[in-house]
């Protein structure tokens, strides 16, 4: 009888850890139901940007002129890129437009932010930073070509009040690439400035008592306790305004259609022109190819250098 006992007991605790790694039927369930709300996001991901990536990388390996039945051509497409002059040019004219536009989309943003903390926290404030954000590339590149229009424009009407002008911005070859940068940064400081501020207001307030207890000065509080303690925030903003810049192409096409003299022709309208108008889809893939690797290798060197996910708090 006491053999019979102890061997069903040595059965049972036997049996407890596989039933305590068992799933129950509740975990299982909440998986179920996990998998139901991610399968439509997984579905649009693999349909709209796995699928047209792998048929864009196949296309640049072809001469598909979007009429005749594609011929395999190798690396030939990426081969030529080396040689391309425009293409190169059209990669400085992008990088140009990248860092102007960056630059001061981060600086007006970062601004804007310090002042909306130390200023006002009003809702009305931060809805009115938004809508310029919200306005389409092409009606902000229709209302400002209107508005710096050489002849009619606002803006040149009032530099002639001042007896400056009138100034060409759109049509000069040495100011269009700038124009168009700081167009698309006035459109999205604001949005820049909320995440900002948002990272901003996650900074703990005894750090910022701590300091002035020590006596800091708000510069040096700013510079030694604000900024590294946002990196994160900001490392983001730069990141997402990267891959944003390298995609510029409305503004462009409305504004200056790559002109004058092909000084705002940056990378994707060049891309946009091979592929449509002169119909050589391959070499247009192939083009698009090399600008993916290109923005996937700054974004992993930022993220690397800046440390993105690490502030003084860890």
């Amino acid at each position: 009888m006491a053999k019979h006992s102890r061997s069903a007991t040595v059965k049972t605790q036997a049996k407890q850890p596989m039933a305590a790694n068992a799933p129950s039927k509740t975990s299982r369930r909440e998986y179920v139901i996990a998998y139901a709300f991610l399968a439509p996001a997984i579905f649009g991901f693999v349909v709209f940007y796995i699928l047209p990536m792998a048929r864009g990388l196949q296309i640049s390996f072809t001469d598909w002129d979007l009429i005749s039945p594609s011929r395999w051509v190798g690396f030939d497409n990426y081969r030529k890129l080396v040689s391309d002059e425009h293409f190169l040019r059209a990669l400085w004219i992008t990088a140009t437009y990248v860092v102007v536009n960056i630059t001061t989309q981060t600086a007006a943003g970062l601004g804007i932010a310090v002042l909306m903390q130390k200023i006002s926290h009003s809702t009305v404030i931060r809805s009115l930073l938004l809508v310029p954000w919200l306005v389409p590339n092409v009606t902000v590149a229709v209302i400002t070509l209107f508005i710096l229009d050489p002849n009619v424009g606002l803006l040149n009407h009032l530099l002639g009040m001042a007896s400056v002008g009138p100034i060409a911005f759109y049509g000069n070859p040495d100011l269009a690439i700038f124009t168009v940068a700081l167009v698309n940064s006035w459109r999205n400081m604001g949005y820049t400035a909320l995440l900002i501020f948002a990272g901003m207001q996650m900074v703990p307030k005894m750090v910022y008592e701590a300091a002035a207890i020590d006596g800091a000065s708000p510069w040096c509080t700013f510079y030694r306790i604000t900024l590294p303690l946002i990196r994160p925030i900001l490392v983001m903003v730069v990141v997402v305004s990267m891959i944003g810049s390298f995609q510029i192409f409305d503004t462009v096409a409305v504004a200056t259609k790559g002109g004058p003299v092909g000084s705002t022709r940056v990378i994707y309208f060049y891309i946009y022109e091979k592929a449509f108008h002169q119909g050589q889809m391959g070499y247009a893939a192939a083009m698009a190819v090399v600008l993916l690797l290109i923005i996937l290798a700054m974004t992993l060197v930022q993220l690397k250098v800046t440390k993105a996910t690490e502030t003084d708090l860890d």
